[in-house]
C-alpha cells in the first residue's frame, strides 16, 4: 500500500508513519496476536525515511500497546487482552460471559490416574490414591486461552468421568453428586516457558510464557472436591484478584 507524506508542513513523519500503520493494524492487515509488521528495513523502504523515524513510529505504538517489540524478532500485533476474575467462586463460562466474552470449552481427555503428591495433598488424600483427571481447553472467541487439568478424589465421585460429558461444566457434573456449591480455598500463581504441547494447543510462539494457577475448590464442609492447573496464554489474559 503506497502512502505519499507530508513533509515539511503538519504532522511529524513518525506520527504520519504510526497512524498509517495504526491504520492497517485496524484494518486487519495484520493478524493480531503473532502477526509481525513489517522489518525496519522494509518500512524504510516503504516510507523513504530513516530508520530513527521508523523506530520513533514503532515506539510511539506500543506505549499505547497496540504493538509489542521482541528483541531480535521484530514488532508484533498486540491481541485485546482478556480480563479473567480470580475470586472465592472461579466459574470459566460465567466469568467471561459476564464481561461480555464469548467462552467455548472442550474436552480433550477424560482418564483415571494414581494422584501424584502434589495432587494428593492438595485433595488431601493418600499419594496413589484413584483420582480422575480432566483436560479441557478453554477458548474465547476461536482464540486458545487456557489449558486446564482438573482433578477429583475417584471414590467420592465415582462416575465422575461418565457425569461429565461434551456439554456439560464442572458445576453441573459436581451437582450430580450433591456439591451444589464450591469456593474456591487457595489460589497460587507462577510463570514459566510453556512447554512443547501446551504452545501447540495454545496456538503460542515457541519460547512464549504461560501463566499457570493452581488452586482447591472445597465444598461447604471445607473438603476439597478438585484441584485444578490452568495454564493460561500470558499475552492474552489478565489475571484480576
Amino acid at each position: 500500500m503506497t502512502i505519499l507524506l507530508q513533509r515539511g508542513d503538519g504532522a511529524a513523519l513518525w506520527k504520519q508513519i504510526a497512524d498509517a500503520l495504526e491504520d492497517e493494524i485496524k484494518a486487519c492487515v495484520y493478524e493480531a496476536g503473532d502477526g509481525r509488521l513489517p522489518t525496519e528495513r522494509d518500512l524504510t523502504d516503504r516510507f523513504q525515511v530513516n530508520r530513527h523515524t521508523v523506530r520513533r513510529a514503532i515506539s510511539a505504538l506500543a506505549e499505547t500497546g497496540l504493538v509489542r517489540t521482541e528483541q531480535g524478532r521484530g514488532a508484533f500485533v498486540n491481541v485485546e487482552m482478556v480480563e479473567y476474575p480470580l475470586g472465592r467462586r472461579v466459574r470459566f463460562a460465567e466469568a467471561l460471559s459476564a464481561r461480555q466474552r464469548v467462552p467455548v470449552g472442550r474436552v480433550l481427555e477424560r482418564a483415571q490416574m494414581k494422584a501424584a503428591a502434589d495432587v494428593a495433598a492438595a485433595l488431601e488424600l493418600k499419594p496413589g490414591a484413584p483420582v480422575w483427571r480432566i483436560e479441557r481447553l478453554g477458548s474465547v472467541e476461536h482464540k486458545p486461552l487456557t489449558l486446564g487439568s482438573h482433578y477429583f478424589c475417584r471414590v467420592r465421585f465415582p462416575n465422575f468421568r461418565s457425569a461429565f460429558g461434551p456439554n456439560v461444566s464442572i458445576t453441573e457434573a459436581l451437582a450430580k453428586f450433591g456439591v451444589h456449591d464450591y469456593q474456591r480455598r487457595e489460589t497460587r500463581i507462577l510463570a514459566r516457558p510453556a512447554s512443547a504441547e501446551e504452545a501447540r494447543l495454545l496456538e503460542l510462539p515457541r519460547g512464549r510464557p504461560v501463566l499457570v494457577t493452581e488452586g482447591v475448590n472445597i465444598d461447604d464442609s471445607g473438603i476439597p472436591v478438585e484441584f485444578s492447573v490452568a495454564r493460561f496464554a500470558a499475552d492474552r489474559v489478565q489475571l484480576v484478584v
